[in-house]
């Protein structure tokens, strides 16, 4: 891809409104299902076009970019991320690649030795199910393992953490809170409490160099906007606001904050879009945590309720008369079940339409039903969903099975009925419990390991783009049409299709007749696309090194 410039001007200064011809490649737009080039002007879209069109534009711009049969794409949109905890992860201990117990005691070994003068030691993405015998490391095993020194080691889902003798010293009272286990990983009140104590060790320059790392790492795979889940059990204010102020005064992809708090006026006076995010009404299937009708699989009861209907309908009320969206945190069908029937009582005060406009949110919603997913399209309930859950823990052999039976597990994740309901969808990566990674993410919605679950490539694409600005209130933005915000990614890629899984999945969609622009192909074992460029408001956030 090359470019020339009009003399006198840095295409790279983020201030400078340069108007830009992009040409000779193609252009994901619905303006145009045959597209190749496109015109952005003071960070929008200002036309997009054919090839020949183009002509007309390229002496009356400062920029021409050959994109060399580049396609360009609305750039991507995740809809659930840790700032911090992903820079963290990238920078710091990640257990995600251990594949038994004793990798990860001996990663856990060489990261002690490598950081002698850390305070605390903080390590993510260890997940027993997935190793031979199934057991996490004991208290003892890495209290050896660090030389008895604090650490702290999330399970993939952060719903659970195993530690050391030392970070459990830095919480008076731990032992006593619930959630405590004296050989086995801490859940609830006990792992708030030594989250709190690791995360608290961490120096403001080193919090915001993770979120430095966290978010140019995104913008290098094409992504434009993420939003951001904190609250008090997950971070603190000081990091919420420290990342809002960063993405505001650096280049980079678009941060949108929620606080998931029920003090909705702090919220508001934080600078979030919603009183939302990881307001937990219960936890993770992982950690058998998530709050279920009827018992574990492999555990003799149903997890862990924190919030119950009332509760739910209390704040949906104060936050649609604030204007904040709320939104909560709900995995279990019973959690599920508690967060729609507190939108019911809230619809009976509040009047179902005021609910509807004011665009509430459910972060992961993996455990639906019939009625509930009814519900969500009754109250549009924006369904906030990671499908590299599904990718990582569905199957015969999965996470899933082995908590829920295949039974239950068959019916997680039903990303295909929730649209024929009319659910909006937003995808989301809740990184770092899954990687930053929207093409998989795409290709994981759309080949769903149960294959009733799947979507169209092309409505899984929509939910990663225009489905992120429409879960916080904009339907003109995710989409590459004039008049919208120019924030856009540059791919390198196989030639362009339109594809579904099945015979099944949106016919319609898949018939060439229909002008719809293709896609790369997705299908299990194809290369993925590789992001060349990343623009958000028409200003270069990324820029590949062969450019």
């Amino acid at each position: 891809m090359s470019q020339s410039t009009a003399p006198g001007n840095d295409p790279q200064d983020p201030l400078n409104h340069r108007t830009v011809l992009l040409r000779g490649g193609d252009i994901h737009s619905p303006a145009d299902p045959f597209a190749t080039a496109m015109v952005v002007e003071r960070g929008h879209v200002a036309w997009v076009g054919s090839e020949g069109a183009a002509d007309s534009f390229a002496g009356g711009v400062d920029d021409v970019v050959d994109l060399e049969g580049a396609l360009v794409t609305p750039a991507f949109t995740d809809a659930h991320v840790h700032t911090t905890a992903t820079g963290l992860a990238l920078t710091g201990l990640d257990l995600t690649g251990a594949r038994s117990l004793a990798d990860a005691l001996v990663l856990v070994r060489e990261h002690a030795a490598a950081r002698p003068h850390d305070t605390v030691l903080l390590g993510h993405g260890w997940d027993a199910a997935r190793w031979p015998g199934g057991r996490p490391p004991t208290r003892a095993e890495l209290d050896e393992a660090t030389g008895g020194r604090p650490l702290y080691l999330s399970r993939i889902d952060v719903h659970s953490a195993v530690v050391t003798t030392a970070l459990l010293d830095l919480v008076p009272g731990v032992t006593e809170r619930a959630g405590f286990h004296p050989d086995a990983p801490l859940t609830a009140d006990a792992h708030h409490g030594v989250r709190a104590a690791a995360l608290g060790a961490i120096t403001p320059q080193q919090r915001t160099e993770a979120q430095r790392a966290a978010l140019r790492h995104a913008a290098s795979l094409g992504i434009g906007s993420v939003h951001e889940c904190a609250g008090p059990e997950i971070s603190d204010e000081d990091d919420f606001t420290g990342l809002l102020r960063l993405a505001a005064e650096e280049p980079g992809p678009r941060v949108v904050g929620y606080w998931a708090e029920r003090d909705v006026r702090r919220a508001k006076e934080l600078g979030a879009a919603g009183a939302a995010g990881d307001l937990f009404v219960d936890g993770a299937l992982g950690s058998h945590t998530a709050c279920l009708h009827e018992p574990y699989t492999d555990a003799s009861h149903t997890g862990t309720a924190y919030l119950d209907a009332a509760a739910v309908a209390a704040h949906v009320v104060e936050c649609t008369e604030e204007g904040l969206q709320a939104g909560f945190h709900a995995i279990g069908d019973a959690a599920v079940a508690s967060v729609v029937d507190g939108m019911r009582r809230a619809a009976e005060k509040l009047g179902a339409a005021r609910v509807r406009a004011a665009r509430h949110r459910v972060e992961h919603a993996e455990m639906l039903t019939p009625e509930t997913i009814a519900a969500f399209a009754e109250f549009g309930l924006t369904a906030s969903v990671q499908p590299a859950f599904d990718a990582l823990w569905g199957g015969e052999d999965g996470m899933y099975v082995q908590r829920l039976g295949a039974e239950r597990a068959r019916t997680l994740n039903p990303y295909a009925a929730l649209l024929r309901a009319g659910v909006p969808l937003a995808f989301g990566s809740d990184s770092p419990v899954t990687p930053l990674g929207p093409w998989g993410t795409v290709r994981a919605a759309a080949f769903h390991r149960t294959p009733e679950h799947r979507v169209s490539v092309r409505a899984a694409f929509t939910a990663h783009t225009r489905g992120g600005w429409r879960a916080v209130g904009r339907d003109d933005a995710g989409v590459l049409v004039p008049g919208a915000p120019a924030d856009y990614a540059v791919w390198r890629t196989s030639d362009l299709v339109v594809q579904a899984p099945d015979d099944r999945v949106a016919r319609w969609s898949t018939d060439p007749r229909s002008g719809t622009p293709g896609l790369p192909d997705l299908s299990p074992g194809a290369e993925l696309p590789v992001c060349l460029r990343t623009v958000v408001a028409g200003r270069p956030v990324f820029v590949g090194p062969d450019e």
